[in-house]
């Protein structure tokens, strides 16, 4: 049995030196704000989308999903919101600095609340990528009561998968969209095995598995999960709208484009999601 595991210890090591290489790489892409257009006044009238990076920052990756929502025909105002420490490089710190994450959430709950109390018809949707997503599900929490967003889109959330969803789906009208591959290994399954998620558990996140219900939910709770947990597994056939599986696919400007806009305009608009959302 020890020689058993010793001969494991070598691969984990080697695939968590690997996602470190992957890290660093990420840290030397251009830190991309997105084009101020996308936050023009008139903008706020109809609405605002967050949307919240993973822990390399503001990126290619954030500013691709924005740009994909506005090609996709979303008319709201639609922000990255970097929750990230800024520090080059520090992505153990900004995936495991749990207070000063939620203390970001809650900064982010603040002008949430605050544009809904000045205009309640406004509507806010969440969109977070990795551990991002674990942030987006913070920030619900740190919602007022009477607070609510329309809808929560998490990419890849580096959450475990038993983690209490329930408060976060109080605060929303349409629900949480859990996008999760089972080839994100790399990331969500060796990486958060290693590092620990967001929620500081170790293993493999949901981004990678699903949620699934914990144990305890009371009645309540468990409609809670059926009726405002939606849970989307890529297939093959996501790549057809731009995802390919991979952690940073999530973020490709043509998935964002022709399925998270989509999303985001039925909520909007009381219209219903195209037939693929519930194949």
């Amino acid at each position: 049995m020890d020689r058993q595991r010793s001969r494991c210890r070598p691969s984990v090591r080697a695939r968590a030196l690997n996602l470190a290489l992957v890290l660093v790489g990420l840290s030397v892409l251009p830190g991309c704000s997105t084009p101020s257009r996308l936050r023009a006044r008139d903008r706020y009238s109809t609405g605002v989308v967050y949307v919240l990076p993973g822990i390399e920052g503001k990126s290619i990756f954030n500013r691709n999903v924005a740009l994909g929502l506005d090609r996709g025909g979303v008319q709201s105002a639609i922000e990255v919101y970097d929750w990230t420490t800024g520090i080059p490089g520090a992505f153990l710190a900004n995936l495991t600095f749990y207070e000063r994450n939620q203390r970001q959430a809650a900064r982010l709950a603040r002008r949430i609340t605050t544009r809904l109390r000045r205009d309640p018809q406004c509507a806010v949707h969440l969109i977070g990528h990795s551990a991002g997503g674990g942030v987006v599900v913070m920030t619900l929490e740190s919602l007022p009561s009477d607070v609510k967003v329309d809808s929560a889109i998490l990419l890849a959330p580096a959450l475990s998968p038993d983690y209490d969803l329930s408060r976060a789906l109080r605060h929303t009208r349409h629900g949480v969209y859990n996008m999760y591959s089972p080839l994100d290994v790399g990331f969500l399954g060796v990486g958060t095995t290693v590092f620990g998620s967001v929620d500081r558990d170790r293993g493999p996140s949901a981004g990678v598995v699903g949620f699934e219900k914990p144990e305890h939910l009371s009645p309540e709770d468990q409609r809670l999960y059926e009726e405002l947990l939606r849970q989307v597994k890529w297939t093959p056939r996501m790549r057809e709208y731009g995802a390919n599986g991979t952690h940073t696919g999530w973020a490709s400007k043509e998935f964002a484009s022709s399925y998270l806009a989509p999303i985001i305009i039925s909520d909007i608009s009381g219209r219903a999601l195209p037939s693929r959302y519930f194949e």
